[in-house]
């Protein structure tokens, strides 16, 4: 086992796939869970077992920012991928999700 933790390899390159999709597709699983069990309350207050909704509730709701952060994440990634691809630094190069014109607000 040493030979793999000994710190001499190099670390292999981060996986890179459809990032968005995979938070929305947590998230939405996450509020589905929490819908499906809301009408058994009084069963889980019973029971003892209301964190069952609430936990799938804060899954949900931290969902919904892990899909802001990665949006922005992505955004980044193109922004820095558009200066790097104009090598005169003038940043008019138009952004491919913007929809917009170069220059135009």
């Amino acid at each position: 086992m040493s030979r793999w933790t000994d710190g001499k390899r190099e670390a292999p390159e981060p996986l890179e796939g459809n990032i968005v999709a995979v938070v929305v597709g947590g998230t939405v699983i996450w509020f589905t869970m929490f819908l499906v069990q809301l009408p058994f309350y009084g069963w889980f207050a019973d029971h003892d077992r209301t964190w069952w909704l609430w936990t799938c509730l804060a899954g949900g709701v931290l969902g919904l920012y892990g899909i802001w952060f990665v949006r922005r994440r992505e955004a980044a990634i193109r922004r820095a991928r558009r200066t790097a691809d104009d090598p005169g630094g003038t940043g008019d190069a138009p952004d491919p999700g913007a929809g917009g014109q170069p220059g135009t607000t």
